[in-house]
């Protein structure tokens, strides 16, 4: 009996040297070295984590960096310019160079100008919400409310100012990750250039509806008159589908747009409006005529 266990215990102890010593030749046998660098470059980065870059995390964003000679395209956006400069200079490649960015909610339908038509009693969810019916405006476009924004928001970059009903985004603790974007089921959050001393001038309004359907149902629309895009020097403002959209990259912030927009539908931040210019009146215009 004794012997039997013996013999027992040494066929496994046998069986599983062996057993060790052939998962260690597999092991060195199939073993791919990775770049040491690959380490020094996730240290570098700002652990967020946050998926801004395309890739699930640092980790996969530094193994991109190191492995691509060409790393134009890759872009921390919490790090910002400052953090891929330091790692490219370690890597001895080109920085990326791309201007800082902001999340913006388009949509200036508060509460006072978007009346209520019914009420909703579901899941305090955007998605949920958009996948049922338009919401509880008669604006199929705008913002829902509920939150699913700030969910996604790893930073606290954003909340829903529950006096207005919209959710609204701080910009110095915004780091530009995208992750609201995707998370808005009405495309209304987009990253756009970030304005020096918080400045900016967008328009806030996602309805491609014409005008009398938008005036209907938020007095705070774009009812695509294209005033804004006659008033505008620069060419920065197009319109189509009955929606005014002003290129950031190309707006000069004159301001001349804001003061022609007849519905306030266009956002001016971090500036005052121009004076109104007195309009002559019609006597002195027919006047003048002759």
């Amino acid at each position: 009996m004794n012997s039997t266990l013996l013999f027992t215990v040494l066929t496994l102890v046998v069986v599983g040297v062996v057993a060790a010593i052939l998962l260690w030749f597999v092991a060195r046998m199939f073993k791919v070295e990775e770049d040491p660098r690959i380490d020094v470059v996730e240290k570098m980065l700002p652990g967020a984590n946050c998926g801004g870059c395309g890739y699930a995390g640092c980790r996969a964003m530094a193994e991109a960096l190191v492995l691509h000679d060409d790393i134009s395209d890759l872009y921390c956006p919490v790090g910002g310019g400052d953090t891929m400069k330091s790692v490219a200079d370690y890597l001895g490649k080109a920085a990326p160079e791309k201007e800082p960015c902001t999340a913006t909610v388009r949509c200036g339908g508060i509460c006072a100008k978007r009346a209520h038509t019914n009420n909703y009693d579901g899941a305090a969810s955007c998605a949920v919400a958009s996948s049922l019916y338009v919401g509880e405006t008669g604006c199929a476009f705008g913002c829902l409310g509920y939150g699913d924004c700030v969910t996604a928001c790893a930073f606290d970059a954003i909340k829903v100012n529950p006096e207005t009903g919209l959710a609204e985004v701080d910009a110095e603790k915004c780091t530009a990750c995208g992750a609201c974007v995707k998370a808005c089921p009405k495309g209304l959050i987009e990253l756009r250039k970030k304005w020096p001393k918080g400045r900016a001038v967008y328009v806030s309004c996602r309805s491609k509806d014409k005008g009398a359907v938008v005036m209907k149902a938020c007095k705070a629309g774009c009812i695509g008159c294209g005033k804004c895009v006659k008033a505008c020097a620069f060419e920065a403002i197009t319109l189509e589908n009955n929606l005014a959209y002003i290129d950031s990259t190309k707006c000069r912030l004159c301001r001349k747009c804001v003061n022609e927009c007849p519905t306030g539908a266009i956002t001016l931040k971090g500036m005052e409006p121009l004076p109104k210019e007195p309009k002559e009146p019609k006597a002195a215009a027919q006047t003048n005529a002759q």
